[in-house]
């Protein structure tokens, strides 16, 4: 499956953002999903993932009540919605996508390329 992640940009403390992963392929809804994030000179970290069919997410708990992650299998499109934005939310953004349901990298076998989300304070 082939990711394209979109939806970056340069926001303002407090402001809103939708994320979206567009996955090609007919086998969107045979994998988990996932949402990472790395900050210009730290590790890429995990931010929301999502199961096969949708339903409630798993946040990391910097982002817990701010971001939502979900799922449209029919239109094979993954979203992240972030509410609340902090500048320590700065990071590109990649959507993964995997046969489990993990928190770790390694548990994902396709990327997308990353979109820039900058949250100016």
């Amino acid at each position: 499956v082939q990711l394209q992640a979109s939806g970056g940009g340069l926001v303002q403390a407090g402001d809103s953002l939708r994320l979206s992963c567009a996955a090609s392929g007919r086998t969107f809804s045979s994998y988990a999903m996932s949402w990472f994030r790395q900050a210009p000179g730290k590790e890429r970290e995990f931010v929301a993932l999502i199961g096969w069919s949708g339903g409630t997410g798993v946040y990391a708990d910097s982002v817990k009540g701010r971001f939502t992650i979900s799922r449209d299998n029919a239109r094979n499109t993954m979203f992240l919605q972030m509410n609340s934005l902090k500048p320590e939310d700065t990071a590109v953004y990649y959507c993964a996508a995997g046969a489990s349901i993990t928190r770790s990298r390694g548990g994902y076998n396709y990327w997308g390329q990353g979109t820039l989300v900058t949250v100016s304070s």
